[in-house]
């Protein structure tokens, strides 16, 4: 039975904090997979995890990197992961099924944003992917090690996907590209792939969600000039952040994802798009404050975008 899109009244809002949702949960044996799990929302993510007991492991583009960032954290393990590129891909999958350990939550984090027009693999459009078609990948290829009977796949999307839905006849943006609509589609394509998933995987007891952290201050800004950061509002011309109290903590921030992965409050549920910690309602047309746009939840769709990513990366776990 598909869950209904409609606030489940969870007793939490867009104050909440990723320590708030984990009071009284015991992650004491479980494992969690956080790609990008150290910087930004992820790095709190990872905390916050670890903090409850669970043991995480950090995919990481820059494994140093990582390491200094998670320095003094106790419970994780860095391994080299570039979404970017599938050999990478399947080289962590192959090292990390070697272990023989399963997974508990997959949390797909990582991600790139508004970037200039670039290009990887066989020219494919990089926020498309390395959002979205790495994960595919990797979740796919991760997939004999993903705990049936309880574990959850946790897709961060965005609000951003209100920008764009997917656009069929050339998802690479090989023609008139456009940075928010390319990452706009990308984000698109993050909710769709839970929803199907979701559809392909409950019968498992495996459970899939996306969702829409918040308005944070983070490195996913890094392609952003600071005269566009200006120019939208987003800070002054000193550089400081206008209207911080507009903008989640990355505590905060990290809240959503959290929960969606460890909430005993979503139990049987599934497939849904969430935000400030609650399921959300269905976008009003028009307005661009909350909820998910229907082309990202549309069941015809999510199931022809991931024939077309089976067809791309060469993985289907199904």
């Amino acid at each position: 039975m598909s869950t209904a899109q409609h606030k489940i009244g969870s007793g939490y809002d867009a104050h909440s904090t990723a320590d708030d949702v984990l009071a009284g949960i015991d992650l004491t044996g479980k494992l969690a997979v956080v790609t990008g799990g150290y910087s930004g929302l992820g790095l709190e993510t990872t905390r916050a995890l670890t903090k409850a007991g669970a043991r995480v492991v950090v995919p990481a583009r820059r494994p140093d990197t990582a390491r200094e960032a998670l320095t003094g954290i106790e419970g994780v393990e860095v391994d080299t992961l570039d979404l970017g590129d599938l050999d990478s891909v399947r080289a962590f999958a192959e090292r990390f099924l070697a272990s023989g350990r399963t997974i508990d939550l997959m949390i797909d984090n990582a991600g790139i944003m508004a970037c200039p027009e670039t290009r990887v693999g066989p020219g494919w459009e990089a926020q498309f992917a390395t959002n979205h078609l790495g994960h595919f990948a990797l979740v796919n290829r991760l997939w004999p090690a993903i705990a049936p009977g309880g574990a959850r796949v946790v897709s961060v999307s965005s609000r951003a996907h209100h920008f764009s839905g997917m656009r069929w006849d050339d998802v690479h943006w090989r023609q008139g590209y456009d940075k928010w609509e390319a990452y706009g589609q990308a984000k698109t394509a993050n909710v769709l792939f839970a929803v199907h998933l979701d559809k392909l995987a409950a019968d498992q007891g495996v459970r899939a969600f996306a969702l829409h952290p918040g308005g944070i201050h983070t490195p996913l800004q890094r392609h952003i000039p600071q005269e566009e950061m200006i120019e939208r509002g987003w800070m002054d011309e000193d550089g400081n952040i206008v209207n911080p109290g507009a903008f989640k903590t990355p505590e905060q921030g990290a809240a959503t994802q959290v929960w969606a992965a460890t909430s005993p409050q979503l139990d049987g549920m599934g497939g849904v798009y969430l935000e400030d910690c609650d399921i959300a309602e269905p976008a009003v047309d028009g307005d661009v404050s909350g909820g998910v746009k229907a082309w990202a939840t549309d069941p015809e769709q999510a199931a022809r975008l991931w024939e077309l990513s089976a067809e791309l990366t060469g993985v289907n776990a199904f």
